[in-house]
């Protein structure tokens, strides 16, 4: 399969969220997954918390093991990893299980959601060990940042290989007077990375209205990783549908 230039990972913590609401395993994660993936997903995004609130350890292995059947997809597993991430990769590479990508995020045990990336130089040494722990794993790390230009220097030297760039406050600027202003930013951001030697990666609260914009002129993107919106969008049109509705985003042209 051929994918778009810009890869799109779907996120399916509120596919577990809906899940844990009832003891019956509906909506299945693996079936949500697998319908995704058949409809030109490039991956799997989970984001399992210590509170297991949504993402079970059990879902982070059964996806792994569906994505056995899917060689040329990838699996992102994010999270605190100085939480529970680190243990949870590890576990899946004793097992000879699939994992791509890890992406290291500080939010807190009880946080609602991510909502800030890393400050450098702040987090620098106590990040090293970890990202080090992670590339002996033969895993990409990237890091959750804000869009700043200052760290991106920094992120590299600490052995990341990419940063994924928190876009919520590009979100809700969009349809504002500041949307042009945060497009600027993010770009910025993106290039520093670029010059720094790293790989870009986007995500948080992009949606179909954003997504081309963002794309279109943040340079290098190479992966976006939506959850939220796209599930809500699934809900009224369906899996499949919504997966191409995204890929579309990513192919279209100014």
């Amino acid at each position: 399969m051929t994918f778009p230039t810009t890869h799109l990972s779907v996120n399916l913590n509120k596919v577990a969220l809906v899940r844990n609401t009832r003891h019956l395993g509906i909506p299945s994660v693996t079936r949500a997954a697998e319908l995704c993936l058949q409809a030109g997903a490039a991956g799997i995004t989970v984001h399992p918390r210590p509170d297991a609130r949504h993402i079970r350890l059990q879902d982070v292995f059964d996806l792994a093991q569906l994505l056995r059947h899917w060689p040329d997809r990838e699996f992102n597993i994010e999270g605190n990893p100085f939480h529970n991430l680190m243990d949870c990769v590890e576990a899946l590479k004793a097992k000879g299980l699939p994992v791509h990508q890890v992406t290291f995020v500080p939010d807190s045990e009880g946080q609602f959601t991510s909502d800030h990336g890393w400050s450098f130089p702040q987090d620098a040494e106590r990040l090293r060990p970890l990202v080090a722990r992670a590339k002996a794993l033969g895993l990409r790390v990237s890091l959750f940042m804000d869009a700043e230009t200052s760290p991106m220097a920094a992120a590299k030297a600490l052995g990341a290989d990419r940063v994924e760039l928190y876009t919520e406050p590009y979100a809700a600027a969009w349809g504002t007077p500041d949307q042009d202003m945060q497009l600027q930013r993010f770009a910025a951001a993106a290039q520093a990375a670029l010059d720094a030697g790293l790989e870009i990666n986007a995500g948080h609260d992009l949606n179909r209205d954003n997504l081309a914009a963002f794309v279109q002129r943040v340079p290098g993107v190479l992966e976006v990783s939506i959850g939220h919106a796209l599930i809500a969008d699934a809900l009224e049109l369906g899996y499949a549908s919504t997966v191409r509705a995204y890929l579309d985003c990513l192919t279209a042209t100014a």
